[in-house]
């Protein structure tokens, strides 16, 4: 799969952008706030329906305009196909694909596979347990429209659940404690599913980060994914009865797949409390390279991968491996200058150099 071109109109500090992309890697360079990182936005957001940076959609439309458009022309087994994005700076945003609208965004995944890697990326074993839950969540929407679905439902019905839960906090009504157990039901049914899917991804991520992370540090360290789940199958219902008092006591749900966690094992130790920062950064590269893999097997298809910056943060093997992994994969990569491991690779590659500067993008020669 590759992005062939990609057009952006009144996108970030893109007034108008048209640019074609090549097979191969796409270096992208240019000072920092200059409109590298907005790129690679704009191509994830037409594959996620989401941006990664921003919560608020308005925020993506250039300071001066009312709205904007974003399209991506993609190509997979001779098949060609188009994203359109529509965002307003007030009201919803809108998408179609090959000119039909789509009204559900589930039906967007799965049309554009991508695996993007930023130096936030590198803070996924060391931040809190809502990094590596985005990290499941993203990955699993791309592979599964039923799994979007059914989180999406999860989190209707958590949101019904909390508002009644506040409710709570102020009426002794007694018919209002039952039909919290309505919602419960409901919550149960979906978060055993979610709970399936996401142990389901564990086995596979472990199987494939383990055997990359095991080739990076030539079989000197063993890498396990463990999958921490707030509530089993098994004992879901039981917990949410049981801290029921609890949770009308804070107006929210303490239990339940909103709270899961996953931990990173180094030869059995927790990489995040124990781990150097390099063997950190080496987990995350070796989950994202994973990500890749699992998106291959799967879906019998490659994706775009998306790298922002991140060479800079590796040292120099891990930027060999990472360079290694990317051979026949369409890759576009943002860097401030090029490194000269990155100027060797792209005199054997298919490589195209781009220059950004204040939204706008031309090609130049290496």
């Amino acid at each position: 799969m590759v992005v062939s071109r990609a057009s952006l109109l009144d996108f970030r500090n893109f007034e108008s952008l048209r640019l074609d992309l090549g097979q191969g890697v796409n270096i992208l360079c240019g000072a920092n706030a200059q409109g590298k990182t907005s790129f690679l936005e704009a191509v994830c957001f037409c594959a996620t329906g989401r941006s990664r940076r921003t919560n608020f959609d308005r925020e993506l439309v250039r300071f001066q305009a009312r709205e904007a458009h974003l399209q991506v022309e993609t190509v997979a087994d001779n098949v060609t196909d188009r994203i359109d994005v529509h965002l307003r700076r007030e009201g919803p945003k809108g998408f179609a694909v090959n000119g039909l609208p789509i009204r559900k965004l589930g039906d967007l995944f799965g049309i554009l596979l991508v695996v993007m890697f930023s130096p936030e990326d590198l803070q996924l074993v060391k931040n809190g347990p809502a990094e590596r839950r985005r990290f499941y969540d993203m990955e699993l929407c791309q592979l599964s429209p039923v799994y979007y679905y059914e989180l999406q439902q999860y989190y209707k019905i958590l949101k019904q659940r909390n508002a009644l839960l506040k409710r709570l906090q102020k009426s002794r009504d007694t018919s209002l404690r039952e039909s919290l157990f309505a919602w419960d039901e409901q919550l149960v049914a979906y978060g055993v599913r979610i709970f399936a899917h996401r142990k389901r991804f564990t086995e596979q991520i472990e199987r494939l980060a383990g055997a990359i992370h095991a080739d990076v540090t030539k079989n000197a360290e063993e890498l396990r994914v463990v999958y921490k789940p707030n509530a089993t199958a098994e004992d879901f219902a039981d917990k949410l009865r049981r801290n029921i008092d609890r949770d009308i006591l804070l107006g929210a749900s303490g239990v339940g797949i909103h709270k899961d966690d996953a931990v990173f094992l180094i030869n059995g130790h927790d990489a995040r409390l124990y781990g150097s920062q390099g063997q950190q950064r080496t987990v995350a590269l070796s989950l994202k390279l994973a990500e890749m893999e699992l998106i291959k097997e799967d879906k019998k298809e490659t994706p775009v991968l998306l790298l922002d910056d991140v060479f800079s943060e590796l040292d120099e093997s891990r930027q060999k491996c990472l360079l290694q992994s990317i051979s026949g994969v369409q890759t576009i990569l943002t860097c401030t200058g090029v490194e000269d491991i990155l100027r060797a690779y792209a005199e054997n590659g298919d490589t195209h150099f781009f220059s950004v500067e204040n939204g706008r993008i031309e090609e130049r020669k290496m």
